[in-house]
């Protein structure tokens, strides 16, 4: 089975560690959200997979072959970024030419039928866009990019809701229609929450875990109730946050569930991927 392989990789500016020893995978054939806060390592763990800088330690491996500085991998992946690489003064449909002679099989019957879905005007040049617009612009030429991987950089920023509505619906029938690997980069867990299949949570250049989303809902709940009552339930368990009010606690926890007490007035509740992952990167956490 295919898959992107990260190994050991560290990259550090002066004396800021971004990435610390990274190794995590991405197999073929998933929807992966790469989870992150702002400046957790996200962008530049992104631009080492796609070439655009160099990892200090370690190697990316796109399906066995190695990809620093290496064509063969070309062909492989397509990375949209947040940052804007494109020049500003060409007109859209310009811009999808030259995607098609970096990239043969970029379809730009696709890229100018998506255009006419978002209302996309591609006689504009791409520094009259909106930013909003230059997202739907980079959303385009990534969904009409036929590689087995494809990587979304904060890719709706910008977007009012009902485009992000049908970038979201058009990525999910790319992914039913042609298997291929689509990782998420966001800090937007919310909305991305129900069309992921496989977390991989990055904070402070640190991977925290890699899990599919079925199985870490199943693990994450709340228990509340006194605070006496809270933490002796609590006792061992991987606690990765707490609130308290008064003499009333609510713990989240990452674990198996044990029975309640007999007569106990704790309450055990579900948590979203949205509270895991604000639970999981807050001060603190996991310490």
């Amino acid at each position: 089975m295919g898959a992107i392989q990260i190994k050991g990789v560290t990259k550090r500016y002066k004396n800021f560690t971004a990435l610390d020893d990274v190794s995590v995978s991405f197999e073929f054939g998933k929807i992966y959200g790469l989870l992150g806060r702002n400046g957790a390592g996200k962008t530049t763990l992104i631009n080492i997979i796609s070439n655009r800088i160099f990892a200090d330690r370690g190697e990316i491996l796109i399906d066995g072959i190695p990809a620093k500085e290496n064509m063969a991998v070309h062909d492989k992946l397509f990375c949209m970024s947040e940052t804007d690489l494109y020049n500003r003064d060409l007109k859209v449909s310009e811009h999808f030419k030259w995607t098609k002679r970096f990239y043969s099989e970029f379809d730009l019957d696709r890229a100018l039928a998506l255009s006419e879905k978002y209302d996309l005007d591609v006689n504009r040049r791409f520094k009259a866009l909106s930013k909003g617009y230059q997202s739907i612009f980079k959303l385009i030429i990534a969904l009409s990019v036929p590689v087995p991987y494809v990587i979304f950089d904060e890719p709706v920023l910008g977007l009012d809701a009902n485009h992000r509505e049908l970038f979201y619906s058009l990525l999910l029938k790319e992914f039913e229609e042609g298997e291929r690997t689509f990782i998420i980069a966001t800090h937007l867990i919310e909305e991305i929450s129900g069309i992921i299949e496989e977390v991989v949570l990055i904070d402070k250049g640190k991977i925290l875990l890699e899990d599919r989303v079925e199985s870490l809902m199943e693990k994450g709940y709340s228990i509340s109730g006194s605070k006496a009552e809270v933490e002796s339930y609590c006792a061992g368990k991987n606690v990765i946050g707490s609130e308290e009010l008064g003499g009333l606690k609510i713990a989240y926890i990452l674990g198996e569930k044990d029975a309640l007490p007999k007569d106990s007035s704790l309450q055990i509740s579900a948590i979203d991927l949205q509270k895991l992952f604000v639970k999981l990167t807050g001060k603190g956490a996991l310490q």
